[in-house]
């Protein structure tokens, strides 16, 4: 599907947009789906795509394939323990 945008990009205007505008693979960690999109995000490495291709790799913790509001489904993303240190937050202020 992502490949399908891709095709139905129009050609951009010739000298203005930026140089390192290209084709970017965004990964999201949390359901493991990928996309392929133009993109001039600043990347480290490559991954090969399903036409076997390298393209520049930029991983996201959220995309609409695992954000709660496309899949309606609820799960909790605790990327960062912002859950364990709101409990124990919470659980001091009760114990006061």
């Amino acid at each position: 599907m992502a490949t399908f945008y891709a095709k139905l990009t129009p050609p951009m205007k010739k000298d203005i947009h930026p140089k390192n505008y290209r084709q970017v693979i965004f990964a999201d960690n949390s359901s493991g789906t990928k996309f392929l999109i133009p993109s001039t995000i600043e990347t480290k490495t490559t991954e090969k795509w399903t036409d076997g291709k390298d393209y520049p790799v930029h991983h996201v913790e959220i995309s609409s394939a695992s954000h709660p509001f496309y899949t309606n489904q609820e799960k909790t993303i605790d990327t960062a323990g912002r859950v364990e240190k709101f409990k124990t937050r919470l659980s001091k202020a009760a114990k006061k």
